[in-house]
């Protein structure tokens, strides 16, 4: 059974960092999987923020290359998101994701979802 458990959220100012993590338990192929994140503001749909291939490429909506790092430990099966110059509009649900084909993934039909970590950011 596949657990996921992500954590790192927060309340931090403009400006300022934070480090989302997802550890996913029962993944034995870990490494053969695509990952990353999506978020989800109210009253918005679900929007992809960045994502990893298996090979380790990785991959950037506008709004986060400069600002995000993704990066995953695949001998602790845990995906990260580096979060830095945090603006008000990045308050959001994070979510991450994973599924055997990146396209899939992005396209918001991964196999594997975590709950969810909350992120404010105040101006």
């Amino acid at each position: 059974q596949v657990q996921v458990m992500e954590s790192g959220g927060g309340l931090v100012q403009a400006g300022g960092s934070l480090r989302l993590s997802c550890t996913i338990h029962g993944l034995n192929t870990f490494a053969e999987y695509a990952m990353g994140w999506f978020r989800q503001a109210p009253g918005e749909p679900r929007n992809w923020v960045s994502g990893i291939y298996s090979s380790g490429t990785k991959d950037y909506e506008e709004f986060a290359k400069g600002r995000f790092i993704i990066s995953r430990d695949n001998a602790l099966n845990t995906l990260h998101l580096q979060m830095n110059s945090l603006k008000p509009e990045d308050t959001a649900m994070y979510y991450c994701a994973a599924h055997r084909s990146y396209t899939q993934f992005k396209a918001g039909l991964a196999s594997v979802w975590g709950q969810g970590t909350q992120v404010t950011v105040s101006s």
